[in-house]
């Protein structure tokens, strides 16, 4: 045979082998993921804001799988959001707790470019990549992918990030959510 032919033979059949061995391996060593927490995720927004004293979704779904957070810790995803969750959980739906009730302004950040070193560390804490921009270069916000967070304003060294609200138009404008929960009675004033 020739040389050509034992070395093909050779890695075809160490390629079997390593095959084998990986899919084994996948088998073997799966890690499995908790379903519940699963579940509890695909229904949060997903803006990894932060504003529920998680690091992000995933931690919060996590915590509430585990028993150890309550469902009503996410503004983003306000009224409906614990309503989902509380469909899913079986258990009984509960208003936005106090720190989380107000409904939030949906906002954006600006970065001022005049101001801007171009340091990096406002592209390091956003969670969803909406800042573009280079070491040592001027960077900016792309406004569509920016979920308001804020997250990018505490490390920057010069102050040149600011909130600004997100101007309602037609395309933002969205029907206000009721203030009250199915099957409770609607805030009234007092006489």
């Amino acid at each position: 045979m020739s040389s050509l032919l034992i070395a093909v033979l050779t890695l075809s059949a160490m390629s079997a082998v390593f095959g084998v061995v990986l899919g084994y391996a996948a088998i073997r060593f799966r890690v499995q993921g908790d379903p519940i927490a699963d579940k509890i995720d695909a229904i949060l927004p997903q803006t990894q804001c932060g504003q529920c004293s998680f690091a992000g979704c995933r931690p919060y779904a996590e915590a509430i799988a585990r028993g150890e957070a309550d469902i009503n810790r996410c503004p983003p995803g306000g009224v409906t959001t614990m309503l989902a969750l509380a469909d899913l959980l079986g258990v009984e739906p509960k208003p936005l707790s106090e720190e989380h009730a107000a409904e939030p302004v949906k906002t954006v950040v600006y970065i001022d470019e005049q101001t801007c070193i171009g340091c990096t560390l406002c592209l390091q804490a956003c969670p969803v990549d909406a800042i573009l921009g280079a070491a040592k270069q001027m960077h900016t916000v792309i406004e569509s992918e920016c979920t308001g967070c804020n997250l990018c304003i505490p490390p920057c060294p010069v102050d040149c990030i600011h909130i600004t609200p997100v101007k309602v138009v037609p395309e933002t404008w969205r029907w206000p959510l009721p203030d009250t929960l199915p099957g409770t009675a609607p805030k009234t004033a007092a006489p």
